[in-house]
């Protein structure tokens, strides 16, 4: 008996990194917060490793319009981490858009708002 609840309990812990998917774990700016100054990149962390070639982050502004000045990167050295520059941000509210690959294979997207100014 003891033998096979091991075996279950390493199933578990061993499969566990299976079914982890990339979901977003914190960003810079935060969720929902308001920043002064503006920020000049968006940060982002996620629960498991990207795959650079599939992920992205976009970020808009009220009227829609692309405030990012180039692609997203995926962090070499920690790739659950995911950045992209920003133009010079005038107070507003922005919208961060992220769409990922995670190692395992399974897509993720969502987004969230940052507003700057007081």
């Amino acid at each position: 008996m003891r033998i096979i609840i091991t075996s279950i309990a390493f199933f578990f812990a061993a499969a566990a990194p299976v079914f982890a998917h990339a979901h977003l774990d914190r960003a810079s700016p935060s969720v929902g917060s308001t920043v002064i100054p503006a920020p000049r990149e968006v940060v982002l962390w996620f629960t498991n490793q990207l795959e650079p070639a599939f992920s992205s982050i976009e970020v808009r502004d009220e009227k829609g319009a692309s405030v990012q000045t180039g692609k997203a990167v995926v962090d070499r050295s920690n790739r659950t981490r995911m950045s992209v520059s920003l133009k010079a941000l005038p107070p507003g509210s922005y919208k961060v858009m992220w769409r990922v690959l995670s190692v395992d294979t399974h897509r993720t997207q969502g987004d969230f708002s940052f507003r700057v100014g007081p």
